[in-house]
């Protein structure tokens, strides 16, 4: 099955293009070339990818890091290539004696290992029969495979954790905690995931405002993560890619200090997406610090 079919299969709408015809060897140049000096055809316009970034800081009060995160971000080109392809992961542990950086770190790895099979080992076999399960059943069996590790290996620990698959122009995120997605583009800074906090909840019945949930107490109780019990429900969701625009991922010890108007600033603000994720670390640190700060940046080329 070629590469293009199997990501046909994974999820309908995706785009595909036509394959390149190899140039003869006597017309491979290793300098630049004039479009007319070569027969005649066109300059061949190069294909913009996605760019990412990626930054982590323990914070100013917390004296270990129970946070963490994974980045895989490919693309093939050639006589058949590949639309890009990745894996985003954010997780915030939870628990004493160290526990929270334990079920992070089996969780970011069991979704990781099973994402990565289920998808990027998949595209780049071209010769596989195996049919190819469909994203939203790997995103949320991964999410619960994770969850059962923690629950056996780090009893007393737990993990928020927000993942993106990337294949093509569709992103699908699994969801568990008060971790968050963000869209931002020209027009909106969006929150796409949902706070699974017992404030956050408190907010949607209207017996807290939103100032009054951002102050609260117990704003970091949370009623559904990873490593709670046997039965995970997992938040699942398909968004288009935002042509000229990014997707955030982080941990509350971003959002949580850093309002949204600045973290859309900042992303502004900065010529890569890794510059922009170091200075909004830096900024959450300015801002006191009080927990650990995870940051994943993706930008998504205008085409």
């Amino acid at each position: 099955m070629s590469w293009l079919k199997k990501i046909s299969s994974l999820f309908s709408g995706s785009s595909t293009s036509e394959d390149l015809a190899l140039a003869p060897d006597s017309e491979i140049k290793t300098a630049p070339l004039n479009p007319a000096a070569v027969d005649g055809r066109p300059e061949e316009i190069p294909v913009e990818h996605v760019t990412y970034g990626a930054s982590q800081s323990t914070g100013m009060e917390r004296d270990h890091n129970e946070d963490s995160l994974f980045v895989m971000f490919g693309h093939v080109d050639g006589q058949e290539s590949t639309p890009d392809f990745g894996i985003f992961i954010v997780a915030d542990g939870m628990g004493g004696h160290r526990y929270g950086e334990v079920a992070s770190a089996i969780s970011i790895r069991t979704v990781a290992s099973e994402l990565t099979a289920g998808t990027v080992v998949s595209l780049l076999n071209p010769d596989g029969k195996e049919e190819a399960l469909p994203l939203h059943d790997l995103i949320e069996g991964a999410l619960e495979h994770a969850n059962q590790a923690v629950v056996e290996q780090v009893p007393g620990g737990g993990t928020t954790m927000t993942a993106a698959l990337l294949v093509g122009g569709q992103m699908t995120i699994g969801h568990v905690g008060d971790s968050r997605a963000y869209v931002i583009d020209a027009q909106d800074t969006k929150v796409i995931t949902r706070d699974h906090s017992l404030v956050e909840r408190l907010r949607e019945l209207g017996q807290l405002t939103s100032d009054e949930a951002a102050s609260h107490p117990q704003k970091n109780v949370l009623y559904r993560a990873i490593g709670q019990g046997p039965n995970l429900e997992v938040d699942v969701l398909s968004h288009p890619v935002p042509r000229g625009g990014y997707v955030l991922l982080c941990s509350d010890g971003l959002w949580g200090v850093v309002p949204d108007q600045d973290i859309r600033k900042i992303i502004f603000a900065a010529n890569t997406p890794q510059e922009a994720c170091d200075d909004l670390v830096r900024a959450a640190n300015a801002a006191g610090g009080p927990d650990n700060i995870t940051a994943v940046l993706v930008h998504f080329p205008e085409g």
